[in-house]
């Protein structure tokens, strides 16, 4: 990189050290609400669209319920999972990711998967996507990541330079591009892919006691996807496909399902495993954690007015409920603050209040006034805490249990980059069929071809890394030389960048 450009600054003027890496304490986090260059750039990042969501802007919605199958108590206080049989309403919103509210439903973009348990202690929100990793594992990288996927700035054109310049700047993307540019990242509709809570979070029981959990909720209608060709054809045939499918299906009583089926680690495997296990770019491998099915969910119901209930539907992971806590998962420390802040934006500071947001129980807070607020304010009742006027209170005994936190306050870059290219390439040598892995470089070739060839090097030598074959089959996809390609991978990232920068 040039060491003559120009300082990248904060807002204030405040030079910026390092653009890469949220300060956390220690290598593993969490993350330090002291970094205010993370606060900052995500706080400008929600504001930066108006109105349509920043991300996830189309998309389709239902109301179902959710019911237990499986006792899981021993990990869970939760009440809505506290006995078998016990349903619980939902409201799930299916989306694309990069693309505008007019954009095509098959277009090749990973899938919003977000569904909200209205419990008896209030709403539960689980916001994932149809594929089980994420491109980046620091939130501090993530304006940038979807500024490579809208347009650029000066066109206002999709641009595959911008797109493949970051993704070969950000190795830890590779496990997510490999399914991405598979037939999995054109899912023939939404009720024939899977979702998955990708983060990890905390089960916790009444006695405190904790377990690490994935979730992965498996559709029941079967998996199915688009070729790329096929995509492109729906494109221009129908470009509400998976919002038509949806909702006729519902209509005529074909009602979706999906098996909700858990992943659970101890305090103690989570600490000595293999790699970090709340690294987002990485699964946990079923032989290590096999899935245990814990119930299903089922989609029964069409909105009644899609603005009120699937546009005004609001998602974050900061909702949580007694039973279910956060992890140290760096990329969703930053979607608690984000996606919350997002809604504020978008909405309004009062949009839980929303019919469609609403908790289905009592809820008592402290938080007054501003825009849109239409009930009665909470009436006369004291606006503050601590307070001797009856108001509500706290309740220790609702305490998430504490883990232990140490380390240096800095920003932490990370160390095992070499891990990066494992499971992308054991996805596409052990998972992927003959067709699965001509289709992936097909889709691959077709996009990245649009590139400058000193992007397509360094990209296709982060493939070689993975597997040798992958990375030789897009290179002659390409038309590129083959020692080059390898020799760019046997280089440090660091050099690989120097190597083919402008």
């Amino acid at each position: 990189m040039s060491n003559d450009r120009e300082k990248l600054t904060t807002g204030s003027g405040m030079p910026v050290d390092d653009d890469q890496n949220s300060a956390t304490a220690g290598p593993d986090g969490p993350v330090l609400m002291q970094d205010v260059h993370l606060t900052e750039k995500l706080a400008h990042f929600d504001r930066e669209r108006i109105p349509e969501r920043v991300v996830h802007a189309k998309g389709a919605g239902a109301h179902g319920f959710f019911e237990v199958s499986a006792d899981v108590t021993e990990y869970t206080r939760a009440s809505f999972l506290s006995e078998v049989g016990k349903r619980t309403d939902v409201f799930v919103r299916f989306s694309t990711v990069g693309g505008e509210k007019g954009s095509a439903d098959s277009e090749r973009d990973p899938r919003g998967f977000a569904v909200k348990f209205y419990t008896e202690e209030g709403n539960y929100d689980l916001v994932g996507n149809n594929t089980p990793v994420f491109f980046i594992r620091d939130p501090l990288k993530f304006p940038d990541f979807i500024h490579t996927q809208k347009r650029d700035p000066a066109s206002n054109l999709k641009d595959p330079d911008m797109f493949w310049d970051f993704l070969s700047l950000t190795p830890e993307s590779l496990h997510q591009v490999t399914i991405l540019f598979s037939d999995r990242g054109t899912p023939r509709t939404y009720r024939n892919m899977n979702g998955y809570s990708s983060h990890t979070y905390m089960w916790y029981n009444e006695s405190g006691d904790y377990v690490w959990v994935q979730y992965h909720f498996k559709t029941e209608q079967g998996i199915e996807n688009f070729t790329g060709e096929e995509a492109d054809e729906m494109r221009g045939t129908d470009p509400d496909h998976a919002t038509r499918d949806l909702y006729e299906a519902i209509e005529q009583g074909d009602f979706p399902s999906w098996r909700l089926e858990m992943q659970i680690m101890t305090p103690e495997e989570a600490e000595s495993y293999r790699f970090d296990p709340f690294d987002i770019t990485k699964v946990w491998p079923h032989e290590d954690f096999p899935p245990i099915e814990i119930g299903r969910m089922v989609l029964n119901r069409n909105p009644e007015n899609y603005f009120a209930e699937v546009e005004q539907a609001a998602f974050a992971p900061a909702n949580l409920v007694p039973g279910i806590g956060p992890s140290p998962d760096k990329m969703l420390q930053g979607r608690l603050f984000s996606y919350p802040d997002t809604q504020r934006h978008r909405l309004g500071p009062n949009y839980h209040l929303l019919p469609i947001n609403a908790p289905k129980c009592p809820m008592h807070s402290y938080q007054r006034d501003g825009a849109m607020r239409h009930d009665d304010n909470d009436g006369g009742g004291p606006n503050y805490w601590p307070n001797s006027f009856g108001g509500p209170g706290p309740d220790p005994s609702y305490a998430v249990p504490a883990i232990d936190v140490a380390g240096m306050a800095a920003r932490h870059a990370y160390e095992l980059a070499d891990v990066d290219f494992v499971q992308p390439g054991n996805l596409y040598r052990d998972v992927m069929t003959d067709q699965d892995r001509e289709n992936l470089v097909s889709n691959i070739v077709d996009h990245l071809s649009g590139a400058q060839q000193r992007l397509q090097l360094r990209q296709c030598a982060l493939f070689y890394k993975a597997d040798e074959d992958y990375g030789t089959r897009v290179a002659e996809g390409l038309g590129l030389d083959l020692e080059e390609v390898a020799g760019l991978a046997e280089m440090s990232q660091e050099d690989r960048v120097s190597a083919t920068s402008a």
